[in-house]
């Protein structure tokens, strides 16, 4: 089953809250996702972000909203509870509650009306009586398609550099990610085309406790499995285990394949991923804007 949408939460949620006890959060979100019948598949799903899962972010923002109407309240951190108004609602036996009901209470009205003055309501139309995604959601997602569209354009400028400029963009990338030391001993570790097939040999850490074999093409071909047999290859003339194959175009399905059954640990990076560890570590990008998403801390407000 799909996970729906956050205003089809609300009138289940306000059932488990019915029998007047006070609720986790968490308790809700498992009673919830048994009520809706969703799977583990369902649950694993995650906002783009990849740090909350989207049924969790759905059921927060109904209990939101549920709460700013007065139909819900909090008498303590991740602690809720259903209102006298909450009971009269449930009373009434309502087919569904969504923003539409909502609306005939005047502290939810206030709410949109403080909300949509601070210029909220008007992103991606997210407070409208059809929303079926949340504030949150259209936030991340929005994001993503920024930064996937910046990925795009970041390879393209990759595939059309020199060789030598590749060759020093993988090693700063490399450095930035934590291996090789610094970038004066990792530049002279990479690089090195023609030795066994592989283009460099650079530290897993700053002490040189273990290596990692580097090879990097910047092509536009698929990396087939020949190639990568020949690069395992290497590695055991070398008598390592592990290594990294960076490509800026992308590998065959045997290429994968192979890489699963072996022994050695060795790691495909295609171009796609290429770009986007270059945007996770400030690689040939730049920032234009930075936006900060707050909430409250609780902890503040805990009295002795």
């Amino acid at each position: 089953m799909a996970i729906p949408d956050f205003q089809k939460i609300m009138l289940p949620l306000m059932q488990f809250a019915g029998d007047g006890t006070e609720h986790s959060v968490r308790d809700a979100i498992e009673h919830l996702a048994r009520h809706f019948k969703l799977s583990q598949e369902d649950l694993r799903e995650m906002l783009p972000s990849g740090i909350q899962s989207r049924f969790d972010n759905r059921v927060h923002w109904a209990r939101s909203h549920l709460k700013q109407a007065g139909l819900l309240e909090n008498p303590s951190r991740g602690i809720f509870k259903i209102t006298d108004a909450g009971r009269k609602v449930l009373d009434s036996k309502p087919k569904e509650i969504g923003i539409k009901f909502l609306m005939q209470f005047e502290r939810f009205r206030d709410f949109r009306t403080r909300s949509s003055r601070n210029g909220i309501a008007a992103v991606a139309n997210v407070e409208s009586e059809e929303a079926k995604t949340t504030p949150k959601e259209v936030l991340e997602e929005s994001y993503q398609k920024l930064r996937n569209e910046l990925a795009v354009e970041l390879l393209d400028m990759v595939k059309q550099c020199s060789p030598k400029f590749f060759e020093n963009l993988v090693v700063e990338l490399l450095v930035k990610m934590g291996y090789g030391g610094s970038r004066r001993e990792a530049g002279r570790a990479v690089g090195r085309s023609g030795d066994g097939g592989i283009d460099g040999i650079i530290n897993e850490d700053r002490l040189g406790l273990d290596v990692i074999y580097i090879q990097a093409k910047r092509w536009d071909r698929d990396v087939n499995d020949a190639e990568i047999r020949n690069f395992v290859g290497s590695l055991a003339g070398q008598k390592a285990n592990r290594g990294v194959f960076i490509t800026t175009s992308d590998f065959t399905k045997k290429a994968l394949e192979y890489v699963a059954t072996i022994p050695q640990k060795v790691i495909l990076i295609d171009g796609e991923k290429l770009a986007q560890l270059m945007i996770d570590h400030n690689v040939g990008v730049a920032t234009v804007g930075a936006y900060e998403v707050k909430k409250v801390d609780a902890d503040y407000f805990a009295e002795e």
